[in-house]
């Protein structure tokens, strides 16, 4: 008898896989980087190329000055969008945005109207443009819309430009919009993200101006790195799990794993290199400046990452990043996989987050320079993001809180669910100085020598890096390391806008006091400064982010270790969360317990499909095979003593032992079954809770028998296709 059909199936396909015909174009990939860039973009060059010059500006000053838009330049600009994207092939149009489910949606509406004379017309127009109406009772809402109030909106956004995506079929026009319900509450991840970044603004100009800046409005910039899984279609096909979940309920932990470091930065298989090289190709097309690849730690796991954008528009096109990839990855017969933790006992994937200000002028606002000790502004700047994080990492932390991050969170690869801060020696010097009375001096990184005649003397950096802590800073930037990699950046990026909106609100606001008062500004700083570290400094943390000793220390320290997403998201509704977002307003209370509510629904239900999937594989798959193994044993057994020998007590221990395995899959199964039956009394925060606490145990539990007897089950019997060969067969 051979290998369980379904399995053997997957391996014979994917080892007869070829690249041919799988290769891109190659009139595409021939074209210089430069000439592909943006080519389906409705960019500034092809608006200053088709627009009047006074709309063209008009346009220019919302986007880059966040100006109010002008509803006359509507009409003017559909039409030379619709031109454009018509003269790309395009036949229809659709909003796109990004409602609650976390993911993108669309509406496809054609160009074409009937005329009177019984033939047909293309048409746009302004309002078509700037309004669309999708149902908004169809989409969570966490109780802002019922069934019956289906009216929703779509608004244009015009501070991220329109694309083309393509089909081989034809061309879809996609204009990226916000979603909010009749009564013009944000029913999407755009909207909120474009109000915290208005806050931002609002309160890093009245800082600026307090230096001299002419600045009138400050972006926030985003850089997201985003980590994946790929593996053949073929197992994905044969794992009900990965299917439905995204991620595998059961695998035993292959012999090797990630353990002799030998896939981070190695050499990318021919196949997935194919694969990444056309989705970059793909990505240029759309406008997406990504700038590096690279395989990850784990083995089938690798990472992209992009240049800096401004915050919503590097939202935008990290959506696309997601949706390009899975697309392409099809093309090469291989499955996009973007859960956090898809195989148990290797790395999980993250979505680095990079996140810095900048100014309407080209400044950096968080770049130190030479001598970050004497740049005032750097050092308020960096006392602010330093404040939010120590008096809001609840927050934070909330921002990341999802059934998949749950996984990895606190696990070797990714930082602990504490919220704390990395500086670095150089810059924690300073924060030292300036909490003793002033800082006077910055260390300088030097140079290092490698002790090899040819190569070069290298300088070095003033401090090292620190991979385990959730929230670094890194250089003119920090990084949030511990967002999901199948989450939107939009949530994150909300809160560090609000919270550091927050603090420059209230160093600015003290800043002010003291001038009118007619005191120096920089008198006024040297006094605020150590207040500000003194009240804060307990955030920030050099050390080994993943040892016992910290856990131990943060506790001390009142650091809040929010461990999963049902002790996080309470903070979400707290009194101080509903005053903090409502006073800047970026979201309102109504607009905050409705998130609340969808993010505890989606918990629920995630939690009741990994359930149902894993009673199901236990019944239907792995049950069934390790009977039938058991009876191929005692039959063996049986047989010997037919012919008047003793068994070997090795051959009779496997079959105890078989029968013990098969018996707690069984028992625990039906625990699982049981557990999944009743349900919790309440509202929806303890349906989650009770999940979290009762369902979660219950089906590890089940997983644990399940993974035994993957290591006692013949080969030929076992059905699911195994972590060694999803992992290491391209």
């Amino acid at each position: 008898m051979g290998q369980s059909t379904a399995r053997q199936n997957a391996i014979n396909a994917v080892t007869s896989w070829s690249m041919d015909g799988h290769h891109p174009s190659l009139k595409e990939t021939r074209k210089p980087l430069r000439e592909l860039f943006g080519v389906n973009v409705f960019s500034d060059e092809v608006m200053r190329n088709r627009l009047p010059e006074h709309i063209y500006k008009a346009l220019s000053k919302t986007i880059k000055k966040g100006a109010p838009l002008d509803p006359s330049v509507a009409d003017i600009v559909a039409t030379a969008m619709r031109e454009w994207a018509m003269e790309r092939g395009a036949t229809h149009y659709t909003h796109w945005f990004q409602p609650m489910t976390g993911l993108t949606a669309e509406k496809h509406d054609s160009f074409l109207a009937p005329s009177e004379a019984g033939s047909a017309i293309t048409e746009f127009s302004g309002k078509e443009l700037v309004r669309g109406e999708p149902d908004a009772s169809s989409f969570p809402s966490g109780g802002i819309r019922a069934t019956f109030e289906a009216r929703g909106y779509t608004a244009w956004d015009p501070t991220s430009p329109a694309f083309i995506l393509e089909n081989p079929n034809g061309t879809t026009l996609c204009i990226p919009t916000a979603f909010c319900s009749w009564t013009g509450e944000a029913l999407d991840k755009k909207t909120p993200l474009l109000r915290s970044m208005d806050a931002l603004s609002k309160q890093a100009v009245r800082v600026l101006k307090l230096f001299g800046s002419e600045a009138t409005h400050v972006s926030t910039t985003a850089g997201p790195e985003q980590e994946y899984f790929l593996i053949d279609k073929n197992f994905y096909f044969a794992r009900p799990d990965l299917i439905n979940a995204g991620r595998t309920l059961f695998g035993a932990k292959p012999p090797k794993g990630q353990e002799m470091e030998d896939h981070y930065f190695g050499s990318i298989p021919e196949r997935v290199l194919a694969c990444m090289l056309e989705t970059e190709i793909e990505l240029y097309k759309l406008g997406v400046p990504v700038k590096t690849r690279h395989n990850e730690v784990a083995p089938a796991q690798y990472e992209l990452a992009p240049i800096f954008e401004s915050a919503n528009v590097a939202t935008d096109h990290n959506m696309l990043v997601m949706e390009t990839m899975k697309r392409v990855a099809d093309r090469y017969g291989l499955q996009l996989l973007l859960h956090e933790k898809p195989f148990a006992g290797v790395n999980g994937s993250g979505k680095h987050l990079n996140w810095s200000m900048g100014d309407d002028l080209g400044n950096n606002l968080l770049k130190p320079g030479d001598t970050p000790h004497d740049n005032a502004q750097f050092l308020i700047f960096l006392a602010a993001v330093i404040r939010a994080v120590a008096k809001h990492g609840d927050l934070l932390r909330v921002s990341i809180a999802y059934a998949g991050n749950d996984h990895r969170l606190g696990a070797n690869e990714a930082p602990p669910a504490i919220i704390s801060i990395f500086l670095g020696d150089m810059l924690q010097d300073i924060v030292d100085q300036i909490e003793k009375g002033g800082a006077k001096s910055t260390k300088a990184g030097g140079t290092m020598t490698v002790g090899v005649s040819v190569l070069p003397t290298l300088p070095r950096d003033p401090g090292d890096r620190n991979r385990t802590s959730p929230f670094a800073f890194t250089g003119n930037k920090f990084e949030f390391r511990a967002v999901g990699s199948s989450q939107s950046i939009s949530g994150p990026q909300i809160v560090l806008n609000t919270i550091v909106a927050e603090s420059l609100d209230e160093i600015a606001t003290a800043l002010e006091k003291g001038i009118a008062a007619g005191k120096d500004l920089n008198s006024e700083i040297q006094a605020l400064l150590p207040k500000l570290i003194a009240e804060s400094k307990h955030v920030i943390f050099n050390g080994d982010n993943y040892s016992e000793a910290w856990h131990a220390e943060a506790e001390k320290r009142g650091l809040p270790n929010r461990r999963s997403t049902i002790d996080s998201l309470p903070d979400f509704v707290s009194p101080k969360s509903i005053a903090l977002f409502g006073k800047y307003g970026v979201l309102s209370a109504r607009e905050i317990h409705s998130r609340y509510e969808i993010f505890l629904e989606n918990y629920k239900k995630t939690i009741n499909i990994e359930s149902q999937l894993t009673i199901q594989i236990a019944k239907r798959m792995i049950l069934p095979a390790a009977l039938r193994y058991q009876a191929e044993v005692a039959q063996a057994i049986a047989n010997l003593k037919a012919t008047g020998a003793t068994a070997p007590k090795t051959q009779t221990a496997l079959l105890s032992e078989l029968v013990e395995t098969i018996e707690e899959l069984e028992t625990a199964t039906d625990a699982l079954t049981e557990a999944v039956d009743e349900h919790a009394e309440g509202d929806t925060f303890a349906h989650a809770k009770y999940s979290h606490e009762k369902i979660v145990p219950a089906m590890l539990a089940v997983r644990a028998a399940g993974d035994k007897l993957e290591g006692l089950v013949a080969d030929d019997l076992w059905p699911l296709p195994t972590y060694q060969e999803m992992l290491f067969i391209k």
